[in-house]
């Protein structure tokens, strides 16, 4: 309960919109911002990923959100499934 009403509480008091894009390689997330609106940061999120991939990045993820400003704004090795590494395929026998 306690991570629903923190997340509530950010939403509702949070003053900056941040894109976060997630790549799986390299293996990093980048958040761009702060905006000051949704709308602004939806402009500009095209231009971040044309520049992720001319730089060669693959599988490249993006969202916004209002949030509080990032601890850090590059994070290496932290990959789009949240667990730091790639998900495994499915086998069948």
């Amino acid at each position: 309960m306690k991570n629903i009403f923190g997340g509530l509480f950010i939403g509702l008091f949070a003053s900056e919109w941040w894109i976060k894009v997630t790549t799986a390689a390299p293996e990093c997330t980048y958040y761009f911002g702060p905006f000051d609106t949704e709308v602004e940061a939806l402009v500009a999120k095209a231009g971040y990923i044309e520049d992720l991939e001319k730089e060669g990045a693959q599988q490249i993820m993006a969202t916004i959100s209002r949030q509080n400003r990032p601890d850090s704004l590059t994070v290496e090795g932290d990959s789009i499934d949240g667990r730091g590494g790639l998900p495994s395929p499915v086998l069948s026998s």
